[in-house]
This record gives structure tokens, C-alpha cells and sequence, in this order.
């Protein structure tokens, strides 16, 4: 709950997202929270700030940061980032990626 920052949420209900209960992006860090229970060693993400504005979009680019710092590595596809999120990412690739070429950081796979 402290990596994806909703400690303070924790007795909180889903809901219905900007009717009752979390927010679009409170969902996000829900989704990984729970991707993050599998302990994988590498996560994939599809657009993870698709649909939130400036502000939830870096909320959410933190919590990938702090999952990478626990030693796991993330893939994203991101379309049209801000500068500031460009910026999160330890590589930027536009191509298919090998496996091998993926070491402990967030890697962002933008489209051709």
C-alpha cells in the first residue's frame, strides 16, 4: 500500500470512478497494487497515464518509479507524454524490445 501510495486509502471502496469511491487514477495505483501482489520480476504497462490529467498522470509515473526501485523492471506504452514523463523513463525505445536488453529500469516502448 506505501509503494503505490494508498495507505491512506485503505479501508476505502472501489466504487464507481467520479461517481463514489477512488479515482480514475487512484484505480491506476489499484491496478498495480495488485499486479505487484504477484511479485513479478517484470511489468508490463499499456498506457498507465491514459485518461488523467498532468497532476494523476505524475502521481501514477511515481508509483512506477517506486516499484522500479524495488528491483523490478517496467514496460510502457505511452502516447503523446508530457515532457515531464518523457523525462521518468530510464530508456525510450521504438522498436521491439529484447529480453535481454531489459535491466531494472522503466522502459517506454512509443509507437512507430
Amino acid at each position: 500500500m506505501e509503494l503505490v501510495e494508498l495507505k491512506p486509502l485503505r479501508n476505502a471502496l472501489v466504487g464507481l470512478p467520479g461517481i463514489s469511491g477512488l479515482s480514475t487514477e487512484q484505480c491506476k495505483r489499484l491496478t498495480v497494487a495488485v499486479e505487484l501482489v504477484a511479485n513479478p520480476s517484470i511489468i508490463f504497462m499499456d498506457e498507465p497515464t491514459s485518461g488523467l490529467d498532468a497532476r494523476a498522470a505524475a502521481v501514477v509515473m511515481r508509483t512506477v518509479r517506486n516499484t522500479v526501485d524495488t528491483g523490478r523492471t517496467v514496460v510502457c506504452t505511452i502516447h503523446q507524454p508530457s515532457i515531464d514523463i518523457f523525462e521518468s523513463f530510464d530508456e525510450v525505445k521504438n522498436k521491439k524490445l529484447k529480453t535481454q536488453e531489459i535491466k531494472k529500469k522503466i522502459v517506454c516502448s512509443l509507437p512507430l
